[in-house]
């Protein structure tokens, strides 16, 4: 059974419309800022054809921002790129779900459509006004993130190295102890999201290994004990060869995170629990902080470039693992799509086939929890796999840090109890839940 969209902006006192009020003019008026900025950069590269089109841009984005904190109908998408179609396609979707006919408009709609929507209108802003449409209206915060993170950065590059040199023919304990770590680590690694400080300065300045131990209390579920069995099956016994897993990380955010996520792709490969892990990111810039292939290659650049010899050591080995191909990058149109994730099947049945071809999926963050149960107003005791409505194209994993009103998986009066102690608890980003499922087996 399904139920009612939890982030139905609506409601004056929800967090979806708080957030539509609040949150999502802002980034647009510093996503307008940005632009302007850059007003003599793009003159030196275009001439006066740049300026004209940082111009149109900003009268394009000036105007969105109107159309959104009026509460105006969404508009289709005028461009032409690939996913056009399929954007339309959906808001005709969401039309046919209005009801007496009402149209589909800012506050009158489901939050992850029109956040997402927001996200790709901005994209459209750029591409519709070449010669600028390459620009990454959210790279200066990725980039001031990454580098403002850099004393955790080498603390944490430092661990990996030690970890790894001192593992010699290691026990599954010792094993499992150091996955544990680098599994918590990507996980609040999550905590440093651009979108939901509005794009104000979330970076990482501690070491991430010293404070798990007081973050284990807020790890409202924690499933780790399962993503390591599904792991270890895939090791065979001293009698077989090992065979080590693919494992496919579905990233989230830009800057010390995604250091965290290839810091816990190096571990996996180099100990042979992993024999490939497969990173899939955003095929533009998105939700302010989201990886592309531009921040994923830049990453890697810019740790190997450093003077700190074991983040520069780090670096060298993601790009050798890369070359090898034990490491590959992928994006699809599906990722910046506001669908939820049980239509991945029947809207990108080539990205569901690849899926189904890991032997562990990992979601990190927010937005790919709010896809995968659809956003939906569960009870929060619903199990895990039921709000995933079919979704099981593998093993998988859900690394989040909760910054939005949708929890499931919850023990009888936990959330309660939460809600009676903290109101917030669902979106201050405090805690987080390591979630897993496995769909049966085929007979």
């Amino acid at each position: 059974m399904r139920t009612q969209n939890s982030g139905n902006v609506r409601s004056s006192r929800s967090f979806a419309y708080l957030t539509v009020r609040d949150r999502l003019p802002t980034i647009l008026t510093k996503v307008i800022d940005t632009i302007h900025r850059n007003k003599n950069n793009f003159f030196e590269e275009h001439g006066e054809e740049g300026v004209n089109a940082e111009k149109r841009a900003i009268s394009f984005l000036s105007k969105l921002r109107n159309e959104l904190q009026t509460d105006k109908p969404v508009l289709p998408l005028s461009d032409d790129a690939e996913d056009t179609v399929a954007w339309n396609e959906y808001m005709q979707r969401q039309q046919d779900m209005m009801e007496d006919r009402q149209p589909v408009s800012w506050f009158k709609s489901p939050w992850l459509y029109v956040e997402c929507y927001m996200y790709r209108r901005i994209q459209e802003a750029v591409w519709l006004n070449p010669p600028i449409g390459d620009f990454d209206v959210f790279k200066e915060g990725k980039t001031q993130t990454f580098f403002e993170s850099q004393q955790a950065i080498m603390f944490l590059c430092t661990h990996l190295r030690e970890v790894l040199t001192s593992m010699d023919n290691p026990n599954e304990k010792q094993l499992f102890d150091h996955f544990l770590k680098f599994l918590q680590v990507s996980l609040w690694g999550n905590k440093c999201d651009l979108s939901i400080s509005a794009g104000q300065d979330n970076s990482q300045k501690i070491s991430p290994i010293e404070s798990l131990a007081s973050l284990q209390r807020f790890i409202l579920v924690d499933d780790s004990d399962q993503v390591w069995s599904a792991l270890m099956t895939l090791q065979g016994s001293r009698e077989t060869e090992k065979r080590g897993a693919r494992v496919d990380l579905i990233l989230d955010n830009a800057g010390f995170e995604l250091i965290t996520d290839l810091v816990l792709g190096d571990f996996l490969v180099s100990v042979g629990l992993a024999k490939e892990v497969r990173f899939h990111g955003k095929s533009f810039p998105w939700f302010v902080s989201d990886v592309t292939k531009k921040d994923f290659d830049w990453t890697i650049r810019q740790t190997m470039a450093s003077n700190h010899k074991q983040m520069s050591a780090c670096g060298v080995q993601w790009k050798r693992f890369l070359k090898e191909g034990v490491w590959s990058y992928h994006d699809h149109r599906f990722w910046t799509l506001p669908h939820e994730f049980c239509d991945m099947p029947t809207d990108a049945a080539d990205l569901y086939t690849d899926l189904q071809g890991s032997d562990l999926i990992l979601f990190k963050g927010d937005l790919n929890y709010r896809k995968l149960t659809g956003d939906r107003d569960w009870e929060h005791t619903v199990p895990f796999a039921r709000a995933l409505r079919g979704f099981r194209p593998a093993p998988l994993c859900s690394l989040r840090t909760l910054k939005a009103n949708v929890q499931v998986g919850l023990q009888p009066g936990h959330g309660e109890m939460l809600t009676s102690q903290e109101p917030d608890w669902m979106t201050n980003g405090k805690y987080a839940v390591v979630q897993f499922f496995c769909p049966p087996r085929e007979q």
